[in-house]
């Protein structure tokens, strides 16, 4: 199996033609010998770093862009199979984090299922924001001693220094999308 060095040749010729630049075109823009960039093409000699991204720059790359694995990227799109999930039965409430590994991020989105007579944890101020969307049911928003009544497909966002809790009060199960920044949950 070829290692990504193996193939900068090939990667690079990849790119020159994106840029539909000849080799030609290429060595006189990196000033470089028209032998040169055709010996690198062919994996016949290894140009130096700087050389590299020289001739990166010219077709509108990076070493990072250029060395960048599409096979290690981050993924995009999630399944409720990536979704880990924790229950508290004392204070009735399911949390989901919807995106695996957000505490590397700088949102934290998680969807919180509170049964009746539950409540989140009261989360002490700290620094960032939230933002929550109610799904189904409705809530009650406690910031330090005021309390905001929300219902199915309202929102709520704040500064996230003051202390806060979610609330349900009502009969009904309430399911709120609730995003965090930094990452808090």
């Amino acid at each position: 199996m070829a290692s990504e060095l193996d193939n900068i040749g090939e990667r690079l010729r990849s790119l020159r033609l994106e840029n539909e630049l000849t080799q030609e075109e290429l060595a006189n823009r990196c000033e470089l010998s028209k032998g040169f960039i055709s010996q690198l093409e062919n994996n016949l000699t290894s140009p130096s770093i700087s050389t590299l991204k020289d001739i990166l720059e010219v077709l509108g790359s990076s070493l990072s862009e250029f060395f960048n694995n599409p096979y290690l990227q981050e993924p995009v799109t999630y399944s409720r199979n990536d979704f880990f999930e924790k229950e508290d039965d004392e204070l009735k409430h399911k949390i989901e984090w919807l995106v695996p590994s957000s505490l590397k991020y700088e949102m934290e989105p998680i969807l919180i299922t509170i049964l009746p007579g539950g409540k989140s944890e009261e989360d002490e101020p700290h620094q960032g924001e939230e933002f929550g969307f109610v799904l189904e049911g409705e809530i009650i928003l406690k910031l330090n001693n005021k309390h905001y009544r929300l219902k199915r497909g309202e929102t709520f966002y704040y500064q996230a220094n003051k202390t806060h809790q979610l609330i349900n009060s009502s009969n009904k199960i309430a399911k709120i999308i609730w995003v965090s920044t930094p990452p808090m949950f």
